[in-house]
């Protein structure tokens, strides 16, 4: 059995080698860390190309979703991205924020931070910082950000509670965060909960949807709002690596759904920067008590 120390040793380890991988490379495996498939692209990120703000430089693939799209930054906001990787949602959210604003990416893999600071250097960006450190322990004080996002990082975290909790402190009361994640509805196969490759490729950390909002409500955040949810299908041709023919089969008709979704949650307290987020607006759906979803 790993130890949270033996775990986050492995990410950070993995995590040194994806960060010299090529984007194709980590856009057709799990998160850059299993073999690549050869049957689709992305086989969980989202398409970032058309989004203001993007460099191109600092994509690797290797996000489940667009968290910064959904994450109403303003203007002279400052921003914290955890898990910031070579800096694309940084960069993305600094558009937002203007040059008036402030953005810190945490990262704790010194091979993403030097990515990501030498990419801020040509571009010229000075409100743009890479802080290197655990998201479960953020360098930064209290109540410094107005907005906090993420891009499939929690699932790799294994103290998930005290992630969010670090959120909830980081944020300024009336703060927000937009995050995109894995999670699971049902139980993986023992293969792919136990498998080094699986942890570090977003899925074996992952926990049931269920839990992983309840957490969220847990830490007092509220306005709790799934902003988007998508299935997540892993081809055959890496499950086989894990699995017996048999156990493939089993698995892609046991029912267990793997998801990516991008969840939205305010700290209370009042903020004349507040969003206003309407549910048809953004396709959301709110997790209120009693709505089935927290």
């Amino acid at each position: 059995m790993k130890t949270d120390k033996d775990l986050k040793n492995l990410v950070k380890e993995r995590y040194a080698r994806i960060a010299n991988q090529e984007k194709a490379q980590n856009a057709a495996s799990c998160c850059g860390a299993t073999t690549p498939t050869n049957k689709v692209y992305n086989i969980m990120m989202d398409d970032y190309s058309e989004t203001s703000g993007y460099v191109e430089d600092a994509d690797l693939g290797l996000g489940c979703g667009l968290p910064t799209h959904f994450a109403n930054i303003k203007k002279s906001d400052t921003v914290i991205d955890l898990g910031s990787g070579a800096g694309n949602d940084c960069f993305v959210a600094r558009h937002e924020t203007g040059p008036e604003g402030k953005v810190i990416g945490i990262d704790f893999t010194p091979a993403m931070i030097q990515k990501a600071r030498l990419n801020a250097e040509k571009l010229a960006f000075n409100n743009v910082e890479f802080r290197e450190g655990d998201i479960d322990d953020m360098p930064v004080n209290d109540e410094v950000a107005d907005v906090v996002v993420s891009n499939c990082v929690l699932n790799l975290v294994p103290d998930k509670e005290k992630v969010i909790g670090e959120i909830f402190r980081v944020l300024k009361a009336g703060g927000h965060f937009s995050i995109s994640d894995i999670v699971l509805v049902g139980d993986l196969p023992q293969a792919l909960k136990e498998d080094a490759e699986m942890y570090a490729g977003c899925v074996a950390g992952a926990i049931q949807k269920e839990a992983y909002l309840e957490q969220i409500k847990k830490a007092g955040f509220q306005n709790i709002t799934l902003q988007k949810e998508k299935s997540i299908s892993i081809p055959e041709d890496i499950l086989g690596k894990y699995l017996l023919p048999e156990e493939v089969t089993a698995f892609n008709q046991g029912g267990t759904g793997i998801y990516s979704i991008t969840v939205y949650g305010e700290k209370p307290g009042n903020s004349e920067k507040k969003p206003k987020i309407e549910s048809s607006a953004l396709q959301a759906t709110s997790c209120q008590e009693g709505s089935g979803c927290c």
